[in-house]
């Protein structure tokens, strides 16, 4: 049996690569690792201003990357950024669903609404982009990767106020699996990543916004939730990036349906 050459094993020279939310936090870590390994990096992103900052950085450093404006909750959007990415690379290869809110609000003041936008953005963003990108991956006849970011919260709950966010990646979780059972025969490999506690600038605002009470020192706050993870500290988006970059590339050759717990350990606890 001939062996992929371990300087090839993480190379994606020549496929292209979309990323939901790849402009920020745990989605920015992620492109920043496909489009270093030499994927066409297509940053899909709400607020193309933000996209676009980060494109052109990395353009900078020789890679090839390209910002396209898409809300993954709106249908047309998603097939315009199918219908942009192959224009601008010629095909689609790997799919990053990363694209995800997680406002705070417990169960008894959470409206309809609240509950509503979580999951139009977290769950049906993934089937959107999941049905466009994989039939388009099918016509192309070459296989693909599709990694969709889930959350320790889809095994266990982390906090109060988390409800339907809590809901959704347990929905992405499902989802996960069931199509790695579908697309498999199409050499579609589907598999999702659950991070614990990553160091972000959304999550630094949740933090801030949670209420503390009087005379309770937040250093303290932290200091205990720093004792209950294992390695002693929070992750950051590299730590995701490069396991969507073993996912993204022929290092996962037979790994499909599976979720890779990414949290320090603090599942353990």
């Amino acid at each position: 049996m001939d062996l992929t050459p371990l300087n090839k094993l993480l190379d994606l020279t020549g496929k292209t690569a979309i990323v939901t939310g790849g402009a920020l936090g745990i989605g920015r870590g992620i492109t920043y690792r496909l489009a270093e390994a030499g994927a066409n990096t297509v940053i899909a992103n709400r607020t193309l201003e933000e996209a676009e900052k980060v494109a052109a950085e990395l353009i900078a450093k020789g890679w090839k990357v390209k910002a396209i404006k898409t809300d993954v909750s709106v249908e047309t959007d998603v097939k315009q950024l199918v219908d942009l990415s192959i224009q601008a690379f010629g095909g689609i290869d790997i799919l990053v669903n990363n694209a995800g809110i997680f406002p705070s609000v417990p169960v008894h003041k959470m409206t309809l609404a609240d509950f509503e936008n979580v999951l139009k953005i977290n769950l049906e963003g993934v089937f959107l982009t999941t049905k466009y990108v994989s039939e388009q991956m099918i016509s192309q006849g070459r296989g693909g990767k599709i990694i969709n970011i889930t959350s320790i919260d889809a095994l266990h709950p982390s906090s109060v106020g988390l409800a339907h966010y809590d809901a959704s990646k347990h929905g992405v979780w499902g989802f996960t699996k069931n199509t790695a059972l579908e697309l498999s025969q199409y050499k579609i490999s589907v598999n999702a990543i659950a991070p614990g506690g990553i160091l972000t600038d959304g999550v630094r605002k949740l933090q801030a916004s949670m209420p503390v009470p009087g005379g309770v020192d937040p250093e303290k706050i932290l200091e205990g939730f720093l004792a209950k993870i294992p390695m002693h500290r929070m992750g950051q988006p590299d730590d995701i990036g490069k396991v969507a970059l073993f996912l993204a590339s022929d290092m996962s050759s037979y790994l499909t349906g599976s979720q890779i717990v990414v949290d320090g350990g603090v599942l353990l606890s």
